[in-house]
């Protein structure tokens, strides 16, 4: 990891098994993390390999996501099947949010829209 830097934040994770993962470099003064994104931080393990973390990005907060001790020199292989699924899911989160945003906003426009037209079936 070059000087200055904070960690990686994982921008896209490959389907494929063996597939990349792509990264861009976070300064140490970088901010918190956004929702449902994801830093990885690694250091070389005191007797071999790296010490891996990753942390997640919440709405209001960042949450330790797990870690791989003393992971072998392919730690990038190891990892991407968790990173795969928890950006699947934190993808599948926000468009249930946003699906259900939407539902409200309509909810909220509906009584005034068909007043005397229609009733909302019950």
């Amino acid at each position: 990891m070059p000087d200055g830097v904070r960690g990686a934040l994982v921008q896209r994770v490959s389907r494929r098994y063996d597939g990349p993962l792509d990264i861009t470099w976070l300064p140490a003064e970088a901010p918190k993390l956004a929702l449902g994104r994801i830093r990885l931080h690694w250091e070389p393990a005191s007797r071999a390999g790296w010490n891996v973390s990753a942390h997640l990005g919440l709405a209001t907060t960042e949450v330790h996501l797990a870690s791989w001790p003393s992971a072998p020199d392919n730690w990038p292989r190891l990892i991407r099947p968790t990173l795969y699924e928890v950006t699947g899911l934190c993808s599948a989160l926000a468009f249930a949010t946003a699906a259900l945003d939407l539902s409200n906003r309509l909810a909220e426009v509906w009584p005034s829209t068909t007043e005397g037209r229609l009733s909302p079936i019950r």
